[in-house]
């Protein structure tokens, strides 16, 4: 299998901005960050890595998935990482296939000296969520609308994967709460039967992100440059401060990042017009676009944001970059 096609990197990138900081070794991260955004276990710290391997939305296309993992798997070194940007499943139908590549990539890499676990991050997107929600369909005040709705939104696939019956379910949502839990309660069964499959989903993070954002509980984007560390937030070494963030669908620079709630898999229309660096980080990096249509781009770079989504599952392709920590973008490939 050859490796997938280079893109161009796009012409702008964020410039590595200078600081007056010294780094900071891991311990001293969590130190600074203390019970805040380094003990969320919502979240995924990759610390300081050598690089960064970001792959977009993939919905259940595994063909374009195996493209990009061979790629990946000639070029990963000890102290990388791998981030999967969410929405891993949904739209196509061969869901199953797609989290068995996924999980057999994860026990290629992990066999590699050094690696440890938490070096591959998998995060949550708008189908996982979605998913989530529809295994607890009997707690919903209106099933049938909201699965109607999810259906609409490309979830029926991954129904149908384990082995749910749309005919079934909506009797169920008719039938009550008690008909409606046995139903779930076979989806989550069929989950369950698929080795690894369940602590996948068990595992999915919201937003990863590297070394140590100048971070505080309840701090938000005002739009104005990160001044120096004031000793509150670490802003990492002499190359700027808390440098890259990685969300599935975006964030709402209004908010602090704990509080960005279901914006990370949402998105918020003021993702892609950030200017200026959010909490601290100097880049922000998402693998959905929701407003993605034949003529988006792809690969979007703004100042501070990227978007790497080629419409995987809706007619385009499946879209990975390698960024250093800092998130400065090294290459970029296509499936």
């Amino acid at each position: 299998m050859g490796p997938p096609p280079r893109l161009d990197l796009p012409g702008r990138q964020a410039s590595r901005h200078a600081g007056s900081i010294a780094g900071a070794s891991r311990s001293a991260l969590a130190s600074a960050l203390g019970s805040t955004l380094e003990d969320d276990s919502r979240f995924a710290s990759l610390a300081r890595p050598r690089r960064i391997w970001a792959i977009g939305a993939i919905h259940a296309q595994p063909d374009r998935l195996d493209v990009i993992h061979h790629a990946i798997g000639q070029r990963f070194r000890p102290g990388d990482r791998l981030v999967y940007l969410g929405n891993m499943i949904g739209f196509g139908d061969r869901v199953v296939e797609t989290i068995d590549r996924l999980l057999a990539f994860r026990i290629a890499l992990l066999a590699m000296p050094g690696m440890i676990a938490s070096d591959i991050v998998y995060l949550r997107g708008q189908q996982e969520e979605m998913w989530q929600k529809l295994l607890q369909l009997h707690f919903a005040p209106d099933p049938r609308t909201v699965l109607d709705w999810m259906l609409r939104q490309g979830v029926a696939p991954t129904l149908a994967a384990y082995g749910g019956n749309l005919d079934a379910g909506m009797a169920a949502a008719r039938g009550g709460a008690v008909m409606l839990g046995r139903w779930t309660r076979e989806l989550r069964q069929a989950v369950a039967a698929r080795p690894g499959h369940e602590p996948l989903f068990h595992a999915l993070r919201r937003a990863a992100y590297t070394g140590g954002p100048a971070f505080k509980e309840g701090a938000a984007n005002d739009g104005a440059p990160d001044a120096p560390s004031d000793g509150n937030g670490w802003t990492g070494n002499s190359r700027g401060g808390g440098s890259l963030l990685l969300v599935s669908s975006g964030i709402d620079p209004r908010r602090p990042l704990t509080g960005q709630g279901d914006a990370f898999w949402w998105g918020s229309a003021a993702f892609a017009q950030l200017e200026q660096p959010y909490g601290g980080f100097r880049r922000l990096v998402r693998g959905y676009d929701p407003n993605w249509s034949p003529e988006s781009p792809g690969v979007d770079a703004g100042p501070v944001t990227v978007t790497l989504d080629g419409g995987c599952g809706r007619g385009g392709y499946l879209v990975c970059a390698c960024f250093d920590s800092f998130g400065e973008m090294l290459d970029l490939f296509q499936a």
